[in-house]
């Protein structure tokens, strides 16, 4: 290959895995996420299995520095399915020593059970799906586990993972601001490493989108409480030694999720499961892969074609360059301006680096050019000026 070529290794490389079952649809989430009654797992685990047999021949030489169980809900899979696609993966690819590999659950006492079966099949890390601390807000998200389930559940992941992270949703409807500090405070009090904390926003396709658009959403934070729950956000987890490294994801150094950042700093990961989207640099260049959303078509066009990708896409190095400057911009750590004129053919415009350094929103030190804590808050226009 040539030296644009290997640009990917700079961001390493790692497996996406999709499951696309969830015992119920939250009314916020607009992920490729189903309702089913019933699940063949073996069938499902046979063609994941089969998938990543077919990227990895495509990819030879390489080993996993992570892999990644996201939905839906992965902690519905059988701990038979996932040993079944760690063993594949392990023997496409082979794995890095120190190997992270994810998985995402919800706290309910039936996933909970699966918690030991998961860490034997090779599990360690486990991301949480709590996203409140209230039961009265856990009811309107469409939870269906409670706090202390919550707890509980969170409980035995410390005993059995050697990471945790779980997630939680702010500016909620009706949420004062003194509740979410008071609720942070008791997210970091549980904390064993990582804390992903999102604002709720209401996307288009999903129930609470429908009830917005209806006029029967209500009771929603306004823009400035919303921004001071955000600030609020990282005055709270940097006092506890949480500092944000990426826009919503917080963690105690080395404690960051080393799949997630694949993506942001641009890496390579291989992706299997319906409505999963990958990147790899192959001989012919990047390419973006993605598979058919709708998990019986996926299922049908593995067993039947031998895959369940869509037509492949090669991505333009000046687009490999504005992904690269999306995502690595979201990053504490901010881009190497070096690579991002490699792939653009191009430096970033330096009238605009400079403006946006005077006006405290960006710092540009050597070849890392990053977002301030002032400017992080107003990403998109930074982006809008940097990408012009």
């Amino acid at each position: 290959m040539t030296e644009a070529g290997e640009d990917w290794r700079a961001g390493g490389f790692g497996l996406y895995v999709h499951w696309p079952f969830c015992a119920a649809k939250c009314p916020y989430c607009d992920f490729n996420s189903h309702v089913v009654a019933r699940v063949d797992q073996t069938r499902w685990a046979t063609a994941l299995s089969a998938e990543i047999t077919r990227l990895a021949a495509e990819t030879p030489g390489r080993h996993l520095g992570s892999i990644f169980f996201g939905g839906g809900t992965p902690s519905l899979m059988e701990p038979d399915t996932v040993d079944a696609v760690i063993t594949a993966a392990r023997a496409g690819w082979g794995f890095t020593n120190d190997i992270e590999i994810s998985l995402e659950a919800n706290p309910t006492s039936v996933e909970k059970g699966r918690f030991q079966g998961f860490a034997d099949a090779g599990v360690n890390r486990l991301s949480m799906g709590i996203q409140a601390l209230n039961d009265a807000d856990l009811r309107r998200l469409g939870r269906m586990h409670s706090v202390a389930e919550a707890r509980a559940a969170f409980d035995v992941a410390r005993d059995v993972f050697g990471r945790i992270s779980f997630d939680l949703i702010y500016a909620r409807q009706g949420q004062r601001r003194d509740a979410w500090r008071q609720e942070l405070r008791e997210a970091l009090a549980m904390a064993a490493d990582h804390l992903s904390l999102y604002q709720l926003t209401i996307e288009p396709g999903t129930a609470f989108g429908a009830r917005a658009d209806a006029g029967l959403l209500r009771d929603l934070p306004d823009d400035d409480l919303s921004a001071d729950m955000y600030f609020d956000t990282q005055e709270i987890c940097e006092a506890a030694g949480m500092g944000c490294y990426e826009i919503s994801n917080h963690a105690r150094s080395g404690a960051e999720s080393r799949h997630n950042l694949v993506y942001w700093r641009q890496g390579d990961w291989a992706a299997v499961g319906p409505g999963a989207h990958g990147r790899l640099t192959l001989p012919a260049g990047r390419t973006a892969t993605e598979a058919h959303r709708a998990p019986g078509a996926w299922l049908d066009a593995v067993e039947g074609r031998g895959t369940g990708e869509l037509p492949r896409e090669f991505i333009p190095s000046g687009e490999q360059a504005t992904e690269y400057l999306l995502m690595g911009m979201r990053l504490a750590e901010g881009l190497d301006t070096t690579r991002y004129a490699a792939l653009a053919g191009e430096p970033l415009d330096a009238a605009a680096i400079a403006s946006l350094e005077s006006l405290g929103m960006v710092r540009h030190e050597g070849d890392r050019l990053r977002a301030t804590a002032a400017g992080r808050p107003v990403l998109n226009a930074i982006l809008r000026e940097l990408a012009r």
